[in-house]
């Protein structure tokens, strides 16, 4: 019992884990209540474009002396904006036009980089450096994931009905348009407030993970929001003081607990594990020859 006590309190005892704890939690407290409406709604590959594609909003505001939360939060819905756009004005599919958006943004942002003098690590953008997180970086990221957070509970039930039937919600009278472009404001706010803690590559994880786990063991949304949100908060926190103890990269950390979770999810959920499947079949074929055998 005292060593997992001091596996815990050691890595505290520093003032830059506590920034990287904090930090950790709020970024998945957000991105669990997000990720669930996102995998209602199939925009698993949407959080993923706009995550890439604001690389080059950063690199520009960099180069302009700009806050690099500014430059990514207009790359990235620059990105959600277009893919609206070409998917309503084309036949392509919103699917393919995504990956045509971002991986342009995301190639585009690299090029940049390249040619743009920068003191900005490049390893530190794309998969996030938690440890150097500053007083500073905490404050901007409480405002924006904190700020996030609020709007999606106070309107949680317009857009849980939008994901869910966007038919019915504009038969209702709901803003459909208005909650669609809400969600990405969102979703483009969220991933801003993540770049400190996981990076570009490593926040589609964040958005996804939390709520596909919660979505295999309940059948109701607001369970899947408290599941989703508890299994974030744990994973980043226990993600956070694995790195310090196995002296590895923190956001990489956080993802491979959520994806642990997912796949004890996946295997073992009361009635969509696939374990919990199987024993349940071989129980009803043992029932179905326990009765023939009683009717013959």
């Amino acid at each position: 019992m005292t060593g997992i006590i001091d596996w815990i309190v050691l890595p505290l005892s520093y003032p830059f884990m506590q920034r990287a704890l904090i930090v950790s939690v709020m970024v998945g407290a957000v991105c669990a209540v997000l990720s669930c409406y996102l995998v209602l709604r199939g925009w698993s590959l949407m959080g993923d474009a706009i995550s890439h594609a604001v690389l080059p909003g950063i690199v520009v505001a960099h180069a302009l002396a700009l806050p690099l939360a500014v430059g990514a939060f207009a790359a990235g819905l620059s990105c959600a904006l277009l893919t609206g756009y070409l998917k309503e004005s084309s036949r392509v599919k919103e699917d393919t036009v995504m990956g045509i958006v971002f991986s342009g943004m995301f190639g585009f942002g690299l090029v940049l980089f390249t040619k743009v003098d920068t003191d900005q690590h490049l390893n530190h953008i794309l998969f996030g450096n938690v440890l150097g997180v500053t007083v500073r970086d905490l404050v901007e990221t409480a405002i924006v994931a904190g700020g996030t957070l609020v709007v999606v509970l106070v309107k949680r039930r317009d857009l849980l009905l939008y994901c869910f039937d966007p038919n019915h919600a504009r038969a209702i009278g709901l803003p459909v348009r208005l909650l669609h472009y809400g969600l990405l404001v969102l979703l483009s706010l969220t991933i801003v407030g993540s770049l400190k803690a996981v990076g570009i590559i490593l926040v589609v994880a964040m958005l996804v993970a939390p709520g596909a786990t919660a979505y295999l063991l309940t059948d109701s949304f607001e369970r899947m929001l408290a599941i989703a949100t508890v299994a974030a908060v744990g994973s980043s926190a226990v993600g956070t003081l694995v790195s310090f103890h196995l002296d590895g990269a923190t956001g990489a950390c956080i993802v491979l607990v959520q994806a642990f979770l997912f796949v004890l999810a996946f295997l073992f959920a009361p009635k969509r594990g696939l374990l919990s499947a199987r024993m349940q079949r071989r129980r009803a074929a043992g029932a179905a020859l326990n009765a023939s055998e009683l009717a013959d």
